[in-house]
């Protein structure tokens, strides 16, 4: 049984690489249109995935250079009251 498998799974890879040579050959890689469509999802993932890297190392290179200069000298007192106290919570 196991030599059998060996050659079952050679014959399968090259099918699959004969197909993907017609393919090419025909320069018609696209079946159907539901290769179209996982083609175009798969994509607009992968551009989704490398916006937020680019937009990340944007932030952190802008935080690094811009923001930590001027950040400290507009901060204010750390203890300052901000808001109202509510007085129905005290005992």
């Amino acid at each position: 049984m196991t030599t059998t498998v060996p050659s079952d799974v050679g014959k399968q890879l090259e099918a699959q690489f004969n197909d993907l040579l017609g393919r090419l050959e025909t320069k018609q890689m696209f079946q159907s249109s539901w290769d179209i469509a996982a083609f175009v999802i798969f994509f607009t993932f992968i551009g989704a995935v490398l916006l937020m890297i680019i937009l990340v190392l944007i932030r952190c290179c802008c935080c690094c250079c811009c923001d930590c200069e001027s950040s400290h000298q507009t901060k204010g007192p750390k203890h300052q009251k901000i808001g109202v106290d509510n007085l129905a919570m005290e005992p």
